[in-house]
């Protein structure tokens, strides 16, 4: 990774993260709309991320930063104002945020997310659980620890897309691991306020991620 003598690596850092948190929200989004995530690596991307539970640093929880450029391109147009609104993935995000918040001032809720994160990494990894499964307990894991707590994220697109129950876990899934991208922001620093206040420092990092 490219690092500037203007920024800490924390900057970065957070990006990577909030990089997490919109590729969460453009997955949610084409589950809803089309059935799928294209490509899929998009999908395995975040599902390393919500499994990977003793990560080196912040990019070993995702893999690579290009993993995560399509949701960093997104996000430098609109911080530039050079890329279009999509309301509706900054409403997944802001929806990402907000249960992030009831996450961590629940301690009950968080110790059984991930109690329940290592019980299924250990179903991948010691009993060869098939990749559908996986994502079918990570779904089942957010409607019972992470619904429960505020709101819900209305995720909408097409009927015969929603309505399959493959469909709804995975959504669900990735919605999951926005969040944990959502936790890792917030650990590293990451506030609201920063983006408007420090957008300079927030393009220029995205800038430099893209670039490396």
């Amino acid at each position: 990774m490219h690092r500037s003598n203007e920024l800490p690596t924390v900057w970065h850092e957070r990006m990577l993260a909030f990089g997490g948190i919109g590729l969460a929200a453009i997955c949610a989004q084409q589950l809803a709309r089309r059935g799928e995530v294209f490509p899929s690596e998009h999908s395995d991307t975040l599902i390393h991320s919500l499994l990977e539970t003793d990560p080196e640093n912040t990019l070993a929880v995702y893999g690579s930063i290009q993993a995560l450029q399509p949701a960093l391109r997104v996000l430098l147009g609109q911080l530039n104002g050079q890329g279009a609104k999509d309301v509706e993935q900054t409403r997944y995000v802001v929806g990402i945020l907000n249960l992030e918040r009831h996450l961590m001032k629940s301690p009950k809720a968080l110790h059984a997310l991930g109690r329940g994160l290592t019980q299924i990494k250990r179903q991948r990894d010691e009993f060869d659980f098939d990749h559908h499964r996986i994502i079918e307990h990570l779904g089942q894991l957010y409607s019972d620890i992470i619904s429960p707590l505020g709101p819900r994220i209305q995720v909408h697109g097409k009927p015969e897309c929603l309505k399959r129950p493959e469909v709804q876990h995975h959504i669900r899934a990735m919605l999951l691991a926005g969040i944990r991208s959502a936790v890792l922001w917030r650990q590293l620093g990451g506030k609201r306020r920063q983006i408007i206040f420090s957008r300079k420092r927030l393009l220029q990092a995205i800038e430099q991620l893209l670039n490396a």
